[in-house]
């Protein structure tokens, strides 16, 4: 058994000072240690894919004078169904390394509640097929800097995540002698924002129209722009294939997740997140982790055309979603909604906020017939961001 300070000031001394998780009864002295530590950064996930997305985010920052920055991400095994998405086909695929610390609940030879009956013993299995390198957590101070030396190793080497599987026990306890999160906004109903709306155009806009008007809005020197998976990455690259902007492929519904961890690690940079309707619905928890942890730094624009274009249209369930109302409620520093373009100016001109800025603009159906997919991979686009944003 170590203590948690043993491998949180280990961890520190690699570079590693940003957690994200959702809470394990094993993690419990270990997440308590880091929450108490101001001069670290947690932040409490809805869900163990979002931790995932955000951490890499925090690693797609790092870059130039920010190049030692690491990130971990704390879930039980249960979790890891939650994490398989971007932990596949985001962080894989675009070589975001970080370091999972993952609870082995069901092991096998060891007593637990029946639904870890099953997870238990494929928690191994499971991180072999993601071909995530794993190894049993450190029980002993001297297996410490060694377990983290294997881990950064790999990390640095593959661009890739290295898992560190904890047992019961493995860590002695530690009170928790503080109340809330650091970071996170309070906002009483009376301070939130209130929805303004935006509507009477002849017209709805095609997605087209609306990403070129957020190019107008995205100085290459000083915001990097996330677009969700499918059109809407698509056509923002058939229009200006910028080295401040990122595709999203596959891991849908973590754009914003992974811009909210991209803005908090980099606050010298504008960063906005381009989400469409069916994703936004697959991961709307983050909402309420974006008002909490939101920065100012940070726009989240939804387009919502009511459809799954990019896989033959069938219609989403937005006709009958608030999304700026969730927003508000969610505690977004600014909640717009309608179909008028003039939404997107509102949006980018607000000056001052505190928090994050949302809108939801309704837009057409409809993509060019010749619409190319980026001919540049994922992993070039995230070495060509990290160059640019180095600089």
């Amino acid at each position: 058994m170590i203590e948690a300070a043993q491998f949180v000031e280990a961890a520190r001394e690699r570079g590693f000072d940003w957690y994200a998780g959702v809470p394990c009864s094993y993690l419990t002295p270990f997440i308590n240690y880091v929450l108490q530590d101001e001069s670290l950064n947690y932040v409490s996930a809805a869900n163990e894919g979002d931790a995932v997305a955000l951490i890499a985010g925090v690693a797609l920052g790092a870059s130039g004078v920010h190049h030692a920055r690491r990130g971990i991400s704390m879930m039980q095994n249960s979790g890891l169904g939650n994490a398989v998405s971007p932990l596949t086909s985001l962080t894989w695929t675009f070589k975001l390394p970080q370091l999972l610390i993952v609870t082995w609940r069901g092991q096998p030879g060891v007593a637990d509640e029946p639904q870890h009956a099953l997870m238990g013993p494929v928690t191994p299995a499971m991180l072999d097929t993601m071909e995530i390198p794993w190894e049993l957590f450190p029980t002993e101070a001297d297996a410490i800097g060694p377990a983290l030396d294997r881990a950064t190793a790999h990390m640095d080497s593959t661009g890739r995540p290295y898992a560190l599987v904890m047992q019961k026990g493995s860590v002695a306890p530690y009170e928790l002698n503080k109340k809330g999160l650091s970071g996170v906004r309070q906002r009483a109903a009376s301070e939130r924002a209130k929805v303004e709306t935006l509507e009477g155009a002849s017209e709805r806009v095609s997605r087209h129209d609306a990403l070129q008007r957020v190019i107008a809005y995205t100085p290459k020197d000083s915001t990097v722009v996330l677009a969700s998976t499918g059109f809407c990455g698509r056509e923002l690259y058939a229009i200006d294939d910028r080295e401040n902007q990122v595709y999203l492929v596959g891991s849908m519904g973590c754009v914003t997740p992974m811009a909210l961890g991209l803005a908090l690690s980099r606050p010298d940079l504008n960063v906005v997140a381009l989400d469409g309707d069916g994703a936004a619905l697959m991961r709307m928890g983050v909402f309420a982790t974006l008002g909490a942890y939101g920065p100012s730094n940070l726009t989240h624009l939804l387009l919502d055309n009511g459809a799954h274009e990019s896989t033959g249209g069938q219609a989403t369930v937005s006709q009958g979603v608030e999304f700026a109302r969730i927003a508000s409620a969610c505690g977004y520093a600014l909640a717009l909604d309608g179909d008028d373009i003039l939404i997107i100016d509102r949006l980018f001109d607000a000056k001052d906020v505190d928090g994050v800025r949302f809108a939801r603009l309704s837009i057409n159906t409809g993509t060019p017939s010749d619409l190319p997919r980026p001919s540049i991979t994922p992993e070039d686009v995230r070495r060509r961001l990290q160059a640019h944003i180095g600089r």
